[in-house]
């Protein structure tokens, strides 16, 4: 897979790239990452990306020709191919998102800056806007080299463990359960007996549980899409009465 990110902040985005699992599955050569400057397709001698508004407004907004000419250039030859403009206008990022990503051969994130970009970048270049949470950044890079992540980890090879990024929160619809590690008790908090039995069986129980209150708690919002069993319902609704009571 491949991932392009059209930024005018190109050493933002390779510091990123560099580091942690992205920089080893790029480094494996499981993931191909690079970053394109839209300046580098600016013609006048001040190398001008952005101009003010038609119909008058504060600040400025970044011109359509060189976002268009960045992606032109990046977009290679392949069965399937997403442009994504990252901004707050969009639908909402989701782990659901990032599977769908994850599926293409190449994703194309365009980070917008300044007071945002001629609507015609997300019109007639852009397959859609995506929008990492109700919030105004200066900038798509945090948001793009979030997506970047999230979609990373669901390329088969990138993360270390087969079934990491099944189990994560929101995977399933549900929200992690609590995990724990060395030393089994610190400042006078216990990691829970079940956890150090070796019953796999109660552990598995446990940890549902644990993420079904979690979820319920946190997150009610979640059970609405969730793809739950009737044991998972029933527990569910004892759950709910533990939580009342």
């Amino acid at each position: 897979m491949r991932i392009d990110i059209i930024s005018l902040f190109p050493e933002f985005i390779e510091a990123f790239y560099g580091h942690s699992i992205i920089g080893r599955a790029r480094a494996a050569g499981l993931l191909e990452l690079d970053v394109t400057n839209p300046r580098a397709f600016t013609y006048d001698r001040h190398r001008m990306v952005d101009d003010t508004v038609y119909g008058g407004g504060c600040g400025m907004l970044m011109k359509a020709g060189p976002l268009f000419a960045a992606v032109e250039t990046v977009r290679r030859a392949v069965p399937k191919r997403r442009v994504v403009f990252l901004g707050p206008a969009g639908e909402t990022f989701t782990q659901a998102k990032a599977a769908e990503l994850a599926a293409y051969d190449q994703i194309i994130l365009i980070c917008g800056h300044y007071e945002g970009v001629d609507y015609r970048v997300e019109s007639e270049l852009a397959d859609e806007t995506v929008s990492v949470g109700d919030y105004v950044l200066t900038g798509g890079e945090l948001p793009a080299m979030t997506v970047t992540d999230a979609v990373a980890r669901m390329i088969p090879g990138v993360l270390g463990a087969t079934a990491g990024a099944a189990e994560d929160s929101f995977a399933m619809s549900l929200l992690e359960y609590p995990q724990y590690t060395k030393p089994a008790v610190f400042r006078h908090s216990a990691v829970p007996d079940v956890l150090r039995n070796g019953d796999h069986m109660k552990i598995a129980a446990w940890r549902k549980r644990a993420s079904l209150r979690r979820t319920l708690a946190v997150r009610p919002d979640l059970l609405r899409t969730a793809r739950l069993s009737d044991g998972d319902r029933e527990l569910l609704d004892s759950l709910e009465r533990e939580m009342r009571e």
